[in-house]
């Protein structure tokens, strides 16, 4: 008898392929779901190959307007970088995955959703939180024990996919672990897990080399409406973007053109475990200029969809409502120069701040200013 029916986020990767064909083996009827969120992947082969895996069904969506406009836009409104470098890709996605997920388990009638992240990351958290506030039946396999005493390693699951006849894009000499969308592609495992060894040149796939970048900058104007991006235009081609998913794009491939975005780092996980991974960064952030810093643990740790996390996102939108304005910069090298900055609502007072001009300031007002913030030094003496 099915023990019922169960949505999985399937990658058509190692990890989730061998993982549809197991809870086939438990007595599960599977329900395939591969989201676009840009990454670069042949959806008509994925569809075949989980219709022959045995999944009873198989749902791909694209997602990817909504992933930015509803996921990605959010984080430079809230400048959320995590430990000063990493630009949360892999953790906004998150989110906007499982949401989809868990809409389909509805429609569909399924008890349970599932996902293929292991029990030692950030991912299973990312999923499992957002699911358990939406839709909170979720099947873990890298935490149950039958299947992790099966399946130590990544060895064993490609010895598990030959005897099972399931195609997989890794061998045992280039085991990575991959996560690609439209706001990044991260790798993990393999030769990556020692921090001393060089990340191989040919993992770099969405940015040129900057040695090997244009010897010219590009130079892109930005408009900037509520604290994110409404317009992008080159200024020597005099060509526009105007949505939100097209701009987005075109920032990518200029940034990726000139090398612009990549970063190896040892991160901290939310478990207190540290990994090593390269990533390609997107564009925007190196673009914007910054306002404050929020929320970036909450995105990093799964919490996307928690009280504490919704009312700083209102709050985050109350904040951006006068950020509207233009920014000239120059991509080159690796690099992204700001040129120049004008905003209608700017607090900026050319002629308060002159050298040349007094202006309606008087400078004995700083006196007292100074002589107030001295009080706790003087007294100290």
């Amino acid at each position: 008898m099915s023990k019922g029916s169960v949505v999985l986020a399937y990658s058509g990767g190692l990890d989730t392929s061998c993982i549809l064909v197991w809870l086939k083996e438990q007595g599960y009827d599977v329900i395939a779901f591969l989201a676009n969120i840009g990454q670069h992947e042949d959806f008509d082969a994925a569809r075949e190959k989980a219709e022959k895996l045995g999944a009873k069904k198989v749902f791909i969506e694209d997602l990817r307007s909504e992933f930015v406009q509803e996921f990605i836009w959010p984080a430079p409104q809230a400048n959320a970088v995590y430990e000063d470098r990493y630009l949360l890709g892999t953790s906004i996605a998150r989110p906007c995955i499982a949401r989809r997920q868990v809409q389909i388990a509805r429609r569909e009638g399924a008890q349970y959703v599932s996902h293929g992240a292991t029990g030692k990351g950030n991912d299973q958290i990312r999923f499992e939180l957002t699911c358990y506030a939406l839709y909170p039946h979720v099947i873990a396999p890298w935490r149950i024990p039958e299947f992790y005493s099966r399946f130590r390693g990544r060895k064993d699951l490609m010895e598990y996919a030959e005897t099972h006849g399931i195609p997989v894009p890794v061998t045992p000499r280039a085991p990575w672990s991959m996560d690609a969308n439209l706001m990044h592609i991260s790798y993990e495992s393999g030769i990556l897990e020692n921090p001393k060894n060089h990340a191989p040149s040919d993992l770099y796939q969405m940015t040129k080399n900057p040695e090997d970048s244009p010897n010219e900058p590009d130079v892109l104007e930005i408009d900037f409406a509520k604290g994110v991006p409404v317009k992008v235009t080159h200024v020597k081609e005099g060509k526009s973007r105007d949505t939100a998913l097209e701009i987005f794009c075109y920032l990518n491939e200029i940034g990726g053109k000139h090398g612009v975005g990549r970063i190896d780092i040892v991160e901290n996980r939310f478990i207190g475990m540290k990994s090593r991974g390269t990533n390609l960064n997107l564009f925007y952030s190196h673009a914007f200029i910054r306002f404050f810093i929020q929320s970036n643990l909450q995105c990093l740790q799964g919490f996307w969809y928690s009280p504490e996390c919704e009312f700083v996102r209102h709050c985050i939108d109350k904040s951006q409502e006068s950020v509207e304005g233009r920014v000239q910069l120059s991509v080159f090298k690796g690099q992204v120069y700001i040129l120049g900055r004008e905003s209608p609502k700017s607090l900026y007072n050319e002629e308060l701040v002159s050298m040349d001009v007094q202006g309606d300031y008087d400078p004995c007002d700083a006196s007292g200013f100074i002589r107030i913030n001295a009080v706790r030094s003087v007294k100290r003496v």
